[in-house]
């Protein structure tokens, strides 16, 4: 369970949140500074049937990308799948295939996005129904949060595992530096994406950081938020990561995406303070039994305690909502 307004860069201020004014700031990195040509994907043979059907899958999101391309409107996505968990619908995908498909998205070079979501962003997208047609639009939803991977145990099509946006930052991080692609990090409390960024690097040392921007805390106007976007289409980024909390990083990445042109953006939440050190995640035995928020509560119990609390009444309110459904169809029977 992770966890603002919309924002539109036509309006006289634009509400961002915490982040510091600091200029555009690209870190050292490897080679060179030009972003890599993008070569069209060419398709392996699959030698087993997952990797064949996880190939067909890419080749049909390349395929409905490139009918937008051409006509300005989207073929239905027949892959990844969505299963439907209470109100949202989650992307049947693993960690493995979650990065081939961000690799596949980058290559095709049209701007897309992820949705990583959580039991929170679950019950704020019952808040702000415009997230249910920005779920819609997104390339996949990720399931980061155990109770919606438990969930669907109980369900046709089980979720196969949790993918955690904490877990994704690396494993981006981790294909970035062997394709070459460049990162942009963008949101989070004042150094923070520096910080996280430079973790990476000595983590991937070939890793190459496009750029860091903290925008300040306090509405933008106009003016700046239009040079905020074009810092970021300056330093021309495969990868956008956002960390402007729930709802606002997912409303922001979906008004501005276009604009932007980056091949692939996503909203990750606590990620940048995790590997920055300035919030420390739960261990891992906490997370394997489902208590990473519980964890997150604990440490920071004035800020978290209030949403989680709510998070607890909306997850009771889907489970009662579960059990009232399996009693009627019991006596209906």
């Amino acid at each position: 369970m992770e966890s603002s307004t919309n924002s539109n860069s036509s309006s006289h201020t634009i509400p961002l949140p915490i982040v510091n004014g600091s200029a555009n700031t690209p870190l050292a990195h490897s080679g060179s500074s030009q972003s890599p040509p993008r070569s069209p994907r060419t398709t392996t043979t699959a030698t087993n049937p997952v990797a064949e059907s996880l190939d067909r899958g890419i080749d049909g999101v390349l395929e409905a990308i490139q009918d937008e391309r051409r006509t300005g409107t989207r073929s239905n996505l027949t892959w990844p799948t969505k299963v439907p968990i209470w109100n949202g619908e989650f992307s049947l995908l693993n960690m493995t295939q979650t990065v081939a498909l961000a690799d596949a998205v980058i290559q095709a070079g049209h701007p897309e996005y992820f949705v990583t979501a959580n039991l929170n962003y679950l019950m704020l997208t019952e808040e702000h129904p415009r997230l249910e047609e920005i779920n819609r639009r997104s390339i996949a939803v990720l399931a980061d949060g155990r109770p919606i991977v438990a969930r669907s145990r109980v369900s046709e099509t089980p979720l196969p595992e949790r993918v955690a946006g904490a877990d994704l930052i690396v494993e981006l991080a981790r294909l970035s530096a062997e394709k070459g692609y460049r990162i942009y990090f963008l949101g989070a409390a004042p150094g923070v994406a520096q910080t996280a960024a430079h973790k990476l690097q000595e983590q991937f040392p070939q890793l190459e950081v496009a750029g860091c921007y903290a925008p300040p805390f306090r509405p933008l106007t106009a003016a700046e938020h239009e040079q905020m976007l074009e810092q970021i289409r300056e330093a021309k980024p495969d990868i956008l990561l956002v960390a402007f909390g729930q709802p606002k990083g997912e409303m922001w990445i979906a008004n501005n995406r276009e604009t932007l042109g980056v091949p692939l953006s996503i909203q990750l939440g606590a990620s940048f303070d995790f590997l920055a050190g300035t919030a420390k995640r739960a261990p891992l035995v906490w997370q394997k039994i489902g208590c990473e928020w519980l964890y997150r509560a604990l440490s920071d119990p004035r800020r978290l305690g209030p949403r989680y609390l709510k998070n607890i009444a909306f997850l009771l309110r889907k489970i009662a909502g579960d059990l009232a459904s399996v009693l009627k169809l019991t006596f209906a029977q």
